[in-house]
């Protein structure tokens, strides 16, 4: 297991650049994770405040222990960060002038073989980030019907062998509940024809990342989230996202055009009706990659794109 204090975050200079700190702002890290953000941020404050938000428990107390020598300018929330507008008016905090979320699982849950999120070691099926949410991967698998196990792995694995998959995990269970993460990668690699099992990416992979996207409902909050954290920043503030897939990075992209937009009267108006103005500037057009020197030495690194975009000074009001 890779040491708790050698981790080196993704895309790490290039997330410190873009969110151009400044000693005195204040700051979000909205998916804490090992801290490796984090601790690069408040290194950088002197009189300025840095927000860290996880659901996870585990994250919030390992963070105590790793950025202790500058906890006088961090707020520790245990949250999901969908709620960062909620949260920086709970702290009575106008606006912040920086936001980074590093999104889907976190390295420490991953290494954590017992909440199950990994299909290399066995353990019950877990994969809840917030330990308090009430739906687990253990529930997905055994009680949801064919059609919607098929659904999510297509279109949250992009698992192009999602119906055989689905019906192999029905016809599994009802012998016995499909309890631990080896069982059901089994029951995923009975379904698949020979020449799916023998290619390099692990025959459970894209089910695995379907059934944690499904129960931590990582997809459903993205929207929600981006919105709400440009609603937090102050203009001028960056926003800084890390994606690991493209069903991910699809949304960010997105939502980020339409925040970016301007007006959207047809183009025979004399004047415009409509009032929109772009919320956001894009600062950077295409998605910035890890260079192969940081994929060498972080395989995990592979996949990641970073995108960036800035508050306008267009006053946001509630829609």
């Amino acid at each position: 297991m890779q040491g708790e204090f050698s981790h080196v975050p993704v895309l790490l200079r290039e997330c410190i650049e873009g969110l151009a700190i400044r000693p005195d702002g204040i700051y979000v890290d909205g998916t804490l994770g090992r801290a490796g953000h984090s601790l690069e941020i408040a290194r950088r404050l002197t009189t300025g405040r840095l927000i860290c938000i996880d659901q996870d428990e585990a994250a919030i107390e390992a963070a105590k222990v790793r950025l202790a020598e500058y906890m006088d300018r961090i707020t520790l929330v245990r949250s999901n960060f969908s709620a960062v507008g909620e949260i920086l008016r709970e702290l009575g905090i106008a606006g912040a002038d920086g936001m980074l979320f590093d999104l889907g699982v976190s390295s420490p849950q991953l290494d954590d073989a017992e909440r199950g999120f990994s299909y290399m070691h066995d353990a019950p099926l877990d994969m809840r980030m917030d330990r308090r949410a009430a739906l687990t991967a253990h529930d997905i698998v055994n009680t949801w019907s064919a059609e919607e196990l098929k659904r999510i792995l297509y279109e949250y694995g992009e698992e192009r062998y999602a119906g055989a998959i689905a019906r192999s995990i029905v016809r599994a269970r009802e012998d016995a509940p499909i309890g631990t993460t080896l069982q059901l990668v089994e029951v995923i690699r009975s379904a698949l024809p020979a020449a799916a099992k023998r290619e390099k990416q692990h025959p459970a992979k894209r089910s695995f990342q379907a059934i944690r996207i499904a129960v931590n409902d990582e997809l459903g909050v993205l929207e929600p989230m981006l919105r709400g954290a440009v609603k937090g920043l102050n203009p001028g503030g960056r926003l800084c996202v890390i994606t690991f897939h493209s069903l991910e990075d699809r949304i960010v992209k997105k939502t980020m055009q339409a925040l970016a937009q301007g007006c959207t009267c047809p183009p025979d108006f004399p004047v415009c009706v409509c009032g929109n103005k772009p919320k956001v500037r894009i600062v950077s057009r295409k998605p910035i990659l890890p260079g192969q020197d940081e994929i060498m030495d972080n395989p995990r690194a592979r996949s990641a794109k970073l995108r960036i975009a800035e508050r306008t000074e267009f006053e946001w009001k509630e829609d």
